[in-house]
């Protein structure tokens, strides 16, 4: 009885060892979570609708942040000085994909890594900045959506033109910190604008101080439009943007409906929420083994044309009934 009694002891300790040793084994074995680098040369508020949408394609991915995915986010808070030092921080935390957003980021990444995977979203053509070799087929280890900023700028301005016919004088607002998007931007706008029989001064603008001052030069130079540039600097600034075009009863044009929704008067262009939720499918893609050189640039495929009829009520314009067709939002 006693052997009987020592061999169940041994028995019920070794099973227990085991049920301690078996799930931590079970836990060794699973994989690692895969980690991702966003770099943004804003700050997180600036975007916090198109970093909801981009969460909702990584889920479309089947990845959750928290449970299976770790985002490790870098944003330059508007000081482009910093994108380098904070892309590297990312290459040294050797994470799975990096995402950049706009052309200073983009670059950024693009020149810390020639290996991890960067899956980018960019306004300026992907080709013509030197991103991709070809949309079709990008090579090396980037590849990403393209929303068409600078494209639709020619676009925008014909759009400007049709509601206001008598304009002659247009000013053009960029960031001469981007020098990429404002040679793009300016390369649309200056054919189209002799095409139009309209004259356009150019004015820059990279603090809010200088925002105010170009604002007083337009004055002073009798603008009859404004034409807003996309870049991440004048996008961070909406509110200052319409609230001066209004006070100076300046119509304007922007690229993104964000403009509209605080004030501005019109915005045209790609539905950059949607594009951010695309950037993240391609994102869940590659961390399931896809390559960037195999995967096309995406372009955007939803465009939209917001106009803000208190706005155009206040500066005295009546749209016509052309553009109140084509807008696909109406904010009353």
């Amino acid at each position: 009885m006693q052997f009987d009694q020592m061999r169940r002891r041994e028995f019920i300790t070794l099973l227990g060892g085991a049920a301690v040793t078996w799930p931590l084994a079970a836990r060794a074995q699973q994989p690692a979570m895969p980690v991702i680098g966003f770099l943004d040369s804003r700050s997180p508020d600036a975007v916090a609708g198109r970093l909801r949408a981009f969460r909702q394609g990584l889920k479309e991915a089947s990845y959750v942040e928290g449970e299976n995915l770790a985002i490790v986010y870098r944003w330059a808070e508007n000081e482009l000085d910093r994108l380098p030092e904070l892309a590297a921080d990312l290459v040294r935390r050797q994470v799975a994909v990096i995402v950049p957003v706009a052309a200073s980021s983009i670059f950024a990444a693009k020149a810390a890594t020639t290996t991890i995977p960067i899956v980018f979203i960019t306004g300026d053509g992907p080709v013509s900045i030197g991103l991709v070799a070809s949309l079709a087929r990008p090579g090396g280890n980037l590849t990403g959506i393209g929303i068409f900023t600078t494209e639709l700028a020619a676009k925008r301005l014909e759009l400007l033109r049709e509601l206001l016919p008598t304009a002659a004088r247009v000013a053009v607002l960029v960031n001469p910190a981007n020098a990429a998007t404002t040679e793009a931007t300016l390369r649309e706008v200056e054919p189209a604008a002799r095409t139009m029989g309209l004259q356009i001064q150019v004015f820059n603008a990279n603090t809010s101080r200088e925002i105010d001052a170009a604002f007083e030069s337009m004055e002073r130079e009798r603008a009859d439009a404004l034409f807003v540039a996309s870049t991440p600097f004048l996008n961070a600034r909406a509110v200052q943007l319409t609230q001066l075009a209004n006070f100076h009863r300046l119509p304007a044009i922007y690229g993104l409906r964000e403009f509209a929704e605080v004030g501005g008067l019109m915005s045209y262009g790609a539905n950059v929420a949607d594009a951010w939720r695309q950037a993240s499918v391609y994102t869940g893609r590659i961390l399931k083994g896809a390559k960037p050189a195999d995967l096309p640039v995406v372009q955007a495929s939803k465009f939209e044309l917001v106009i803000n009829a208190p706005t155009a009520r206040m500066l005295g314009l009546t749209v016509p009934d052309k553009l109140l067709v084509a807008a696909d939002e109406l904010i009353d």
